[in-house]
């Protein structure tokens, strides 16, 4: 069974993916960036993005019947390597619990104001 979980973001529909894929117990979230999908704004700091992507991510996972804690793959890309230990506290906290591997890569995102982009893999408790 497959299943297709949408946040409803314009760039979705735009771009032709999901937010998530449910596939055989196992949930795959695209790279979620920082946006603010309510005020369709994107905050300024790497901290705010961070905490944002976090909640989206969260939110694709609920709906997949798993949550952040079921995460065993993450991966961070961020445009400026010496942003990337602002985020550590905000990371170790979301994955205090699951502890998943984890890969940082420095990369250039789709929009220059895009300063991380987190990508996961989950499998769902039931499965």
């Amino acid at each position: 069974m497959r299943k297709l979980i949408s946040t409803g973001s314009p760039f979705e529909a735009r771009i032709g993916y999901s937010r998530a894929v449910v596939a055989d117990g196992w949930v795959f979230v695209a790279g979620t960036t920082g946006y603010d999908y309510a005020a369709m704004v994107m905050p300024k700091g790497v901290e705010d993005q961070c905490s944002n992507a976090l909640q989206t991510i969260e939110k694709a996972l609920k709906e997949a019947g798993a949550s952040l804690d079921d995460v065993v793959r993450v991966r961070y890309i961020v445009p400026d390597p010496k942003e990337w230990p602002a985020c550590w506290p905000i990371t170790s906290e979301a994955f205090a619990k699951a502890r998943p591997a984890a890969t940082m890569i420095s990369a250039a995102l789709q929009e220059p104001e895009m300063k991380i982009e987190i990508e996961v893999t989950a499998r769902v408790p039931s499965a």
